[in-house]
């Protein structure tokens, strides 16, 4: 079963389950996919579903952060947990050591030397680690390894 129709059988099981909250959110991923085939006039595979699941949780989490510092715990705890339904769709997230393996071995394989080549070390990297780890913290840690 193709990711976009897991969380179509997701949508009816929230449906029938009488969950509201999971229902809204999942509808709203539904509805983001279904605007980028509109607009691409293309079929999503699940790599491309895997990225707009991604930019979604990417978008809470920055939200997270603008509501703490605004003083808005409530807002904030919303998020998190629209996060955590979203969560269920990523796969398995990298722990620190395989994430510093496939960095090293990414920085090996284009003969990255400098922080001039980070784009070509990021560009090996994010079809590896999309939706398995915050693509802030990738770059983070390839910044720290070329710096």
């Amino acid at each position: 079963m193709s990711l976009k129709q897991e969380i179509n059988e997701q949508v009816k099981q929230a449906m029938k389950g009488g969950e509201k909250a999971r229902l809204k959110v999942l509808r709203m991923l539904t509805a983001a996919i279904k605007q980028k085939e509109i607009d691409e006039r293309i079929e999503l595979d699940d790599a491309e579903v895997l990225a707009i699941i991604d930019k979604q949780v990417k978008q809470r989490r920055e939200s997270i952060e603008q509501y703490t510092a605004g003083g808005r715990p409530e807002l904030a705890e919303a998020e998190q947990a629209e996060i955590d339904i979203l969560s269920d769709f990523l796969p398995e997230q990298l722990n620190e050591e395989e994430l510093e393996a496939l960095i090293v071995a990414a920085i090996a394989d284009s003969g990255a030397e400098s922080m001039a080549d980070m784009g070509k070390v990021m560009a090996q990297l994010k079809p590896k680690v999309q939706g398995r780890a915050d693509m802030k913290q990738v770059s983070a840690a390839v910044r720290s390894k070329l710096g």
